[in-house]
């Protein structure tokens, strides 16, 4: 009891610190200072609101037990049927207060940079890598997210052979994290004239943004070049290189960005892409071998292994880490995601709190 007692007081200074930060104007004169800042601060907000909860049910508590040696009858029974109640509800709290301190992925409140990559499959996986980001940019709709497409490669007969897009907005990563893999898709694509069923696939890459505070870019190790742009944004981007192709010479990491209006906000959209794919390489290894020790039917660092299957046919979805399948084509790739999201979240928190001890290894 002690020991969460001290956790909580600590997890309490922290947030009066955040608290302060926040509002600093040294802070929120550094973008990335700031963004860091208001991030931690929202993710202990909510606890920090079950700890005064807890503490005000302690007092209360204690008032109730200075009345159970009352002469009083009625008072006293008053105060036995409070004091019951309250260490019910403390017990609850208590459970709920220890899950919470069980440590997320810590990446979890970032945004994220999705890519959206064809696979086997020629004119069809191109068109199915279509399918799937407009799901993506519905689901983020839904929410309220901020999608920008920061570059694209169209397929010849429709979709795309690849894009790159930054989502941002609340915990973005921690929603989509588990959406890292390939997506096979079984259905008669509008390229088959015989009418059969082909399977298809494209790779998905979630990525935790990273910012200044993550990853520093050392601006000699990075060349870049300029070029006239081909996709959207206004017929200027032909006539001007606006486009910005950036290579990071130790990696040979290249990002290229067409999609903005400018050279100069295309040259910042990269250099974001670059820092967050940079920062992400190690990201992943740490995450991977999180997954690793806790033996995670859920995963969120291969890009290489079938995640899930979409089949036309039959109307269904499946995930082939947690088994779940669901008879909602439709609903899935119109954006609504969450009823898979939910089931691999829980999956995942259940894992965390099995590795803590609180909850049963079945």
């Amino acid at each position: 009891m002690q020991g969460l007692l001290d956790q909580l007081a600590a997890l309490e200074d922290r947030y009066r610190e955040l608290s302060l930060q926040v509002i600093d104007p040294g802070v929120i004169a550094d973008p990335a200072a700031y963004r860091s800042a208001i991030r931690d601060f929202k993710q202990l907000e909510p606890i920090v609101e079950q700890v005064r909860q807890y503490r005000e049910m302690t007092d209360a508590l204690a008032y109730a037990r200075q009345d159970l040696d009352s002469a009083d009858v009625e008072l006293k029974a008053m105060a036995t049927e409070e004091a019951e109640k309250l260490k019910e509800d403390m017990a609850v709290l208590e459970r709920a207060l220890q899950e919470a301190l069980v440590p997320d992925d810590p990446s979890d409140g970032r945004d994220c940079v999705l890519e959206v990559r064809a696979g086997t499959g020629g004119d069809e996986a191109a068109l199915w890598a279509g399918d799937l980001f407009r799901m993506y940019q519905r689901f983020a709709d839904a929410r309220g997210w901020k999608l920008e497409v920061v570059g694209s490669n169209p397929g010849t007969a429709g979709g795309f052979k690849e894009v790159v897009a930054r989502i941002s907005g609340e915990a973005v990563f921690g929603q989509l994290k588990y959406e890292s893999g390939t997506h096979r898709v079984q259905r008669v694509p509008a390229t088959e004239s015989q009418g059969r069923i082909h399977t298809s696939a494209a790779t998905v890459a979630i990525l935790p943004e990273a910012d200044a505070l993550d990853f520093t870019l050392d601006n000699k190790d990075i060349r870049k070049d300029t070029f006239r742009a081909s996709g959207a944004g206004g017929q200027h981007v032909n006539k001007t290189e606006s486009a910005v192709r950036l290579t990071h010479l130790p990696t040979g990491t290249v990002v290229e960005c067409q999609d903005g209006r400018s050279q100069h906000q295309n040259y910042e959209q990269a250099l974001q892409v670059m820092r967050t794919r940079l920062w992400e390489s190690a990201d992943r290894e740490r995450r991977a071998i999180e997954a690793e020790e806790r033996k995670s039917q859920v995963g969120t660092g291969d890009r290489s292994g079938k995640i899930r299957t979409y089949n036309f046919p039959q109307g269904r979805v499946t995930d082939h880490r947690i088994g779940l399948s669901l008879h909602a084509l439709d609903r899935v790739l119109t954006g609504d995601l969450d009823e898979i999201v939910l089931a691999l979240r829980t999956v995942e928190r259940m894992e965390r709190l099995k590795q803590a001890g609180l909850a049963p290894d079945k």
